[in-house]
């Protein structure tokens, strides 16, 4: 078995029983996570080059009944605990299954049944609560395992309950003890009754000209799945899983004329936040950390061929634990397969009438997780020219709140004449980047492109890319800059070229944004690496997440800010890319009932990695006959 395959369910189960039998865990410990603790990465690479198997082993999160944290690690092979640590002070994020006990023990307290009484609402069974992260803001928790619940209501079972959210009313509950500590009531505010459904049935006639598109490949895919291993084109590259990150690339190489060259080690989603900029009561707080407060990866859709996928399909369940150490299977998490992309190179020679036009085509390998109103779609593509591109695609539903009659609000946008309103806010995603640039020993360079001054520029046209290298992690924390068409290199200075210069691979931004929140806001303090959008740490395996280990009601100061502090060289070493990517929403009407898909990423670019295009023997279309490679 290969060390970075994930967890079976049989290894989940396995090591909640050898923490039960051995006396570490019992009656009403809870499971935060059961992951494979990845062997370090120099084992790993030993053991792509055929060295020996090694033990299996398995991180695990556990809290105890009065909710203090605990780390564990449980070999699998030995069938034995190796290392057992007190975590004092933190909190994991929230379980799947703490969302729907938190609901049901809201609906029982009397003080909420008071607050929805006074806004007319006695039918409970369609009261919607939502476990909002408490995050933290100076007050003192004592402890306490906290969610700040929002709540909305249908008008029926199948009615669209964000269109009428039950605003000023706040619901804090500890999540240890399972009851309400309090029900903030802000006010009444009426409750919007118009609908917002979506389905074919709410929205009337659909359009009729709609022809079908077929997307058919009659020989298969031109790629081979073995196991989480993906071979596609000259790309090989391992796929796994996280309840916190959800899909990961490992070991991604490229076959360079019979030659594996590699790009990455790892890649993944390490955090991301969604700040809200409305200060009112109940929308000031809303600063959701999906993965490191949420595990989005467990959030993750049953992917269906021909609505979330077109095409030749293949798909990958993924494995997680619930609360109680049991395997869960989520079924058809991650989808695979290949897009047509258009024009990949072309050239008319325009005087012989000869033309050489060769068309893209890219792997996809994705995730789609919905965060109780948000959905968001994960997509890592392959090129056939050696391109890397991350993209998420942003979609569902607004948050809302509502309004006095007549009101308006500068913080966001009404969405109709009854009230409804969804304040502006912005998506901020962290991606980790362990790059492997024909090896592990890289350097970083930032490159702009700036006007040339003096008599070096006679005829003021002269410009050039400068480049800079990059020393320490401090030198390395930049934002985009699209005026100087700024991007970021990792270069290998070992290895050369035919130009006699060191190979590279860049990262180009796409559209971009940094926070609005003012520095001294309380989610700053936490959700630091959004204020840069690159960042760089030499490679060291505990350092995962760029908001910490534990982001959930945090005082802040953990992750990056912490990670880089001692300011360590990043030289001809082991270089681990953080970039920040963000997608800021200003709501408009057009969004509501349920929003079109908006896009944020990056790519990863060959930079002098190859001697030449490398997308030169990808042959000709036209074996229908209706293109030719030549006039």
């Amino acid at each position: 078995m290969h060390p970075l395959e994930p967890l079976s369910a049989e290894e989940i189960s396995a090591a909640a029983e050898v923490l039960r039998r051995e006396g570490y865990v019992g009656e009403g410990w809870r499971f935060a996570g059961i992951v494979l603790r990845e062997p370090h990465k120099e084992n790993v690479l030993r053991f792509e080059a055929g060295g020996r198997d090694f033990d299996r082993e398995a991180d695990v999160v556990a809290m105890d009944p009065d909710g203090e944290t605990y780390e564990a690690v449980v070999s699998l092979s030995e069938g034995s605990v190796t290392s057992w640590e007190h975590v004092p002070g933190v909190q994991p994020g929230v379980l799947l299954d703490e969302f729907d006990e938190s609901e049901r023990a809201c609906k029982e307290d009397p003080s909420f049944k008071e607050a929805m009484a006074k806004r007319g609402i006695e039918d409970l069974e369609l009261v919607c609560v939502d476990p909002w992260s408490a995050g933290y803001y100076g007050e003192d928790a004592e402890g306490r395992r906290l969610i700040r619940a929002l709540v909305y209501v249908k008008l029926d079972p199948d009615d669209n309950p964000y269109a009428h959210p039950v605003d000023n009313v706040v619901v804090v509950m500890d999540l240890n003890e399972m009851k309400v500590v309090r029900v903030e009531d802000y006010g009444v505010v009426p409750v919007p009754q118009k609908r917002g459904n979506y389905s074919p049935e709410d929205v009337g006639a659909l359009r009729e000209d709609l022809k079908p598109i077929e997307i058919t490949q009659p020989e298969g895919p031109s790629f081979g799945l073995d196991g989480h291993e993906v071979r596609w084109q000259k790309w090989r590259f391992r796929l796994g899983y996280t309840p916190r990150e959800g899909l990961v690339l490992h070991n991604v190489t490229y076959n360079d004329r019979g030659r594996e060259r590699s790009i990455l080690y790892r890649a993944s989603i390490s955090e991301m936040v969604v700040p809200y900029g409305d200060p009112s009561p109940v929308q000031y707080r809303k600063n959701a950390f999906d993965a490191g407060e949420y595990n989005i990866g467990v959030l993750a859709n049953a992917l269906e061929l021909g609505c979330d996928c077109l095409g030749e399909i293949r798909y990958l369940d993924a494995v997680v634990s619930d609360g109680h150490g049991n395997p869960v299977t989520m079924k058809n998490a991650v989808c695979l397969h290949e897009e047509d992309f258009g024009m990949l190179w072309k050239h008319t020679d325009f005087r012989t009438e000869k033309a050489e036009v060769r068309r893209s085509r890219r792997f996809v390998a994705s995730f789609i997780a919905t965060v109780a109103n948000y959905e968001y779609g994960f997509y890592w593509y392959f090129y056939l020219d050696g391109k890397i591109e991350f993209e998420v695609k942003l979609t569902g539903i607004v948050s809302t709140g509502a309004l006095q009659p007549g009101e308006k609000r500068k913080y966001g946008q009404t969405l109709n004449d009854d009230g409804l309103y969804a304040p502006i806010h912005q998506h901020l995603f962290n991606l980790r980047l362990d790059m492997d640039v024909d090896g592990p020993t890289n350097s970083l360079y930032e490159v702009h492109t700036e006007a040339e001054t003096g008599e070096d520029n006679p005829h003021g046209n002269a410009f050039f890319a400068r480049s800079t290298l990059l020393e320490s992690e401090k030198e390395a924390q930049q934002i985009v800059d699209p005026m100087s068409a700024r991007y970021w290199k990792v270069v290998n200075h070992s290895s050369l070229n035919a130009v006699g210069e060191p190979v590279a691979y860049k990262l180009v931004p796409h559209t971009n944004v940094l926070p609005f929140a003012l520095p001294e806001a309380y989610v700053m303090a936490r959700a630091a690496f959004t204020t840069k959008h690159l960042w760089a740490t030499p490679y060291e395996p505990s350092e995962m997440h760029a908001a910490g280990d534990y982001p959930n009601q945090h005082e802040g100061g953990a992750g990056l800010p912490e990670y880089t502090k001692d300011d360590r060289s990043i030289r001809d070493t082991d270089v681990v890319l953080w970039y920040t990517l963000g997608s800021h929403h200003t709501a408009r009407l057009e969004d509501w009932p349920v929003m079109p898909a908006q896009y944020a990423g990056f790519a990863l670019q060959p930079a002098g990695f190859f001697d030449e295009n490398p997308a030169l023997d990808v042959p000709p279309p036209g074996g229908s006959g209706h293109c030719h490679h030549h006039g």
